[in-house]
């Protein structure tokens, strides 16, 4: 239902999306039928692509073509995808939106070299991209997405880490990709640079709090709507916002020991998803999103008068408040 929601918020863009869909389509056909089938799978999996939009409505700010714009909006989604498959290797999860991962669907060994053709997909696309400041913000985009894994591999269970560990990795993790879709789009359209950082700001901002809010919603919605058991981060040893604002009560460390030993029972997972449910640490990290978010409007707000200024702020605001 929430994805439905933010789709109408695009409705108006759906024959460019479809488009880039037909296109992501291509750009994983491979010659292994083994690799063609994975990645196939992840893509049929969906997702709400927001980076594609993204790189869509911030090119309308500018002189705007979808043949050109495509060749930005599809390799992001491509690189966002590949860090997907990685991640499930790391995290050791077998559910994603419900469905069976690559690594759960095959093994670890498919996964990590299916999202390695994905990583690669997407350098073969922007070749087409002659702009070399494109090539500059995308290859900056990847290796910083590459350490960012790397620091969620040696930030698992860590104990010692604060908030500051944790805005570094979701920077990482989520606001840089998203950071890079809004640059990258204003940059292709050939918009002026005060407006191409506006829209970079408005979409590290927008990034920031989208991922906050999947962290809090990690633990407040069911199993159902998120696909995947509540509470799945800590379990796999992330220790997000909500989790590091209570990381002093002492069934939540005790709880973190026994996920790192893999000894946490269906009853440890409820009493400690209830324990964080009845917490104010849900309604701090409400707080901080919204406090990315305000950032975020006001970037919008410093933007030249555009019918796309009010789609950046109805996405941005859905973003902030949304459920699952």
């Amino acid at each position: 239902m929430e994805k439905m929601k933010l789709k109408l918020l695009y409705s108006d863009l759906k024959a460019d999306i479809d488009i880039i869909e037909k296109e992501l389509e291509i750009a994983l056909n491979s010659s292994s039928h083994l690799i063609n089938d994975a990645s196939l799978h992840l893509l049929q999996a969906g997702g709400k692509r927001i980076r594609p939009v993204f790189v869509l409505i911030s090119a309308k700010f500018g002189h705007y073509s979808i043949e050109q714009v495509k060749n930005i909006a599809v390799p992001l989604e491509l690189i966002h995808s590949a860090s997907l498959v990685h991640d499930d290797v790391i995290d050791n999860s077998d559910l994603r939106r419900g469905r069976h991962t690559v690594k759960a669907q095959w093994n670890n060994r498919v996964a990590m070299y299916t999202g390695d053709f994905i990583f690669a997909r997407a350098l073969e696309y922007v070749t087409s991209i002659e702009n070399k400041r494109v090539h500059q913000i995308l290859a900056k985009t990847m290796v910083e997405i590459c350490n960012g894994e790397v620091i969620q591999i040696e930030d698992k269970f860590r104990e010692n880490q604060n908030i500051k560990d944790y805005f570094r990795r979701i920077k990482r993790k989520t606001a840089l990709l998203i950071e890079s879709s809004c640059e990258l789009g204003a940059v292709v359209s050939g918009l002026d640079d005060k407006n191409v950082r506006h829209l970079k700001q408005f979409g590290y901002y927008v990034g920031m709090s989208y991922q906050i809010v999947d962290d809090i919603l990690d633990f407040t919605a069911t199993d159902k709507e998120l696909g995947k058991p509540a509470g799945s981060d800590l379990l796999q040893g992330n220790i997000t916002l909500p989790i590091l604002l209570l990381k002093d009560h002492p069934t939540i460390a005790k709880f973190i020991e026994l996920a790192q030993k893999g000894e946490v029972t269906e009853e440890q997972r409820k009493e400690m998803l209830n324990i964080v449910r009845k917490s104010d640490a849900i309604k701090q990290a409400i707080t901080v999103s919204n406090q990315y978010l305000r950032k975020a409007l006001k970037e919008v707000d410093a933007l030249p008068n555009h019918p796309m200024k009010k789609k950046l702020r109805d996405i941005a605001l859905f973003i902030g408040k949304r459920k699952f």
